[in-house]
């Protein structure tokens, strides 16, 4: 029908097949499978955007070169902006960079404090104060603010999800910690998630299930690309030291 354009046609089903594949890999097939087969076109420049796109985007964070060698003067500065321009938006500056610098106690009260009116459930600050909570082992103060955020699409991946599954662990609910945690495996992805279920297999003395999750982090790391070993290169350094415990102690 189209001389000397036949290969046209196998575009689509290539992006595709390459979609499918990238999936299945990450582990988000449950989420995407049925998209990609279905709109094979649409559903494919869509995951490609979602998954591959904006992970790499998230995966290469800005450094703040000047905050490293001053982190007081950044905290100074933020202090500041917060006491002539009180905005919602520059609290939460200030408790993030108060919860990186170790100044827990401080980010909680901010977090707590911002929690009010239009702001009151917040997912970015709610998800935050599971993580300070969690810094501080206050664990019982984590779970009922998972039940605020838990259906959230961007629970799944963070932090605060690690603080959830922590809660539930310390609070005696281990059967559920480690759904929690299982939840957040996915093969080439998911990786300081599978160091932390790691640490929980641990701490339950199940050393062979432990030394799998790490094995299987590191047997990846060679696979990823460059940006993804570097934004993910503190969790392979903890799980081979992990690994070494791991292995001496059976």
């Amino acid at each position: 029908m189209f001389p000397g354009h036949d290969y046209l046609y196998y575009i689509p089903i290539g992006l595709q097949a390459f979609c499918v594949f990238h999936s299945l890999k990450n582990g988000t097939q449950q989420k995407w499978i049925w998209i990609i087969v279905f709109l094979p076109v649409i559903g494919s420049l869509v995951y490609i955007y979602q998954e591959i796109l904006n992970n790499r985007r998230i995966s290469a964070p800005k450094i703040d070169v000047g905050a490293v060698l001053n982190p007081g003067g950044k905290l100074k500065k933020l202090e500041d902006q917060v006491r002539f321009t009180d905005t919602f938006a520059n609290r939460m500056q200030l408790a993030d960079a108060y919860l990186n610098s170790g100044f827990t106690d401080k980010a909680i009260e901010i977090y707590k404090t911002s929690l009010t009116g239009a702001f009151a459930e917040n997912e970015h600050a709610l998800m935050q104060l599971m993580v300070a909570y969690s810094k501080q082992e206050s664990y019982a103060e984590v779970l009922p603010l998972a039940k605020k955020v838990y259906k959230l699409p961007q629970f799944i991946r963070s932090r605060a999800h690690i603080a959830y599954a922590e809660a539930l662990e310390h609070t005696g609910n281990i059967t559920q910690a480690e759904e929690e945690y299982k939840a957040m495996k996915g093969r080439y992805s998911y990786f300081e998630q599978r160091y932390q279920y790691g640490l929980f297999l641990v701490r339950q003395e199940r050393y062979e299930d432990a030394e799998k999750i790490f094995e299987a982090m590191l047997e990846e790391q060679p696979h990823l690309s460059q940006m993804e070993r570097k934004s993910s290169r503190l969790w392979f350094a903890k799980a081979k030291e992990e690994l070494k415990r791991v292995q001496s102690a059976t």
